[in-house]
């Protein structure tokens, strides 16, 4: 069994995961995330701007504290749509690898669809795993991956709380796929998921598994949609940093549905950082006298 801690530098939200991993199976141990928009303004300029990297910076700092604290002894830090995007991308990874003496890699579509569904786990022939990130949309398979340049904060960034405007953009861009169900993941899927039970309080047992009808994504994407945004920060169960890009998500999450012919999918909790965690399972042994996580300064 190893100790491990996998960190997701997505486009929205930056998330910690320290986990056991014992022959494939990845037992949590403690998981954290921070809605922290590293993607902000990353479609227009091409680059990661000071303010979000240092939003990101301060997360990372109390992970780090954590992942040494739980006997971590991997740390795998991910990045995804918006590192990919930003021309300064490698230069603020190498930065956080010597900061905070994280092992880093930045993930292709691929490779983000890949280790999300080693994350999902045990995924049926026919079905469609589902990641809407904040800068990209991941549609997997078992024989197949696409990975799409849509994602939440990006159309918000484009068009605003237009919701036919962001359906117009997405459909041309799904692919053919002929899937029989489908399962998603990421904090769109499951905030919606959270929405439709009515949770006083994010609950992630009662979110995993449940299933998310066309019919109750499209009833809470109309509720969303029409609640002014102040309104929408104060929902239970729904972070307030999702609240100004979740129209959008769920905009992407209905179309997918509709295009594909598909009545529900089911949330799960699993997804990339789970894999992220299998992944830094693999990572060489540190050699003796290499400095732990958190020995570097920020």
């Amino acid at each position: 069994m190893t100790r491990v801690a996998a960190v997701d530098l997505g486009t929205n939200t930056t998330r910690l995961l320290v986990a056991d991993v014992d022959d494939g199976r990845v037992d949590e141990v403690s998981l954290r995330q921070r809605i922290t928009r590293l993607g902000e303004g990353v479609h227009k300029r091409r680059r990661l701007l000071p303010l979000p990297i240092a939003r990101v910076r301060n997360v990372l700092t109390d992970f780090r504290r954590e992942a040494e604290s739980l006997g971590a002894e991997r740390v795998l830090a991910v990045a995804t749509s918006a590192v990919r995007d930003a021309e300064n991308g490698e230069a603020f990874l190498g930065e956080i690898e010597w900061s905070y003496g994280f092992t880093t890699r930045l993930l292709s579509g691929t490779e983000e669809a890949a280790l999300t569904l080693q994350g999902v786990g045990d995924v049926a022939d026919g079905t469609l795993v589902l990641d809407v990130g904040g800068g990209s949309t991941e549609l997997i398979t078992s024989e197949r991956a696409v990975s799409l340049d849509i994602g939440s904060v990006r159309l918000t960034e484009l068009f605003g709380e237009d919701v036919d405007a962001i359906a117009e953009s997405v459909r041309p861009l799904l692919p053919d796929f002929a899937p029989s169900a489908a399962i998603g993941v990421s904090g769109t899927v499951t905030s919606l998921a959270a929405l439709e039970l009515g949770l006083e309080e994010y609950d992630r047992e009662r979110v995993h598994g449940h299933v998310l009808s066309l019919g109750a994504v499209e009833e809470q994407l109309a509720r969303l949609a029409s609640m002014p945004l102040e309104d929408r920060t104060r929902l239970p169960a729904l972070d307030p940093g999702r609240a100004p890009v979740i129209v959008a998500g769920a905009t992407i999450v209905r179309e997918v549905l509709r295009r594909y012919g598909l009545d529900s999918l089911r949330a799960s909790e699993r997804d990339l950082l789970h894999g992220v965690a299998l992944a830094a399972a693999e990572l060489p042994e540190p050699a003796q006298g290499d400095a732990p996580p958190g020995a570097y300064t920020c």
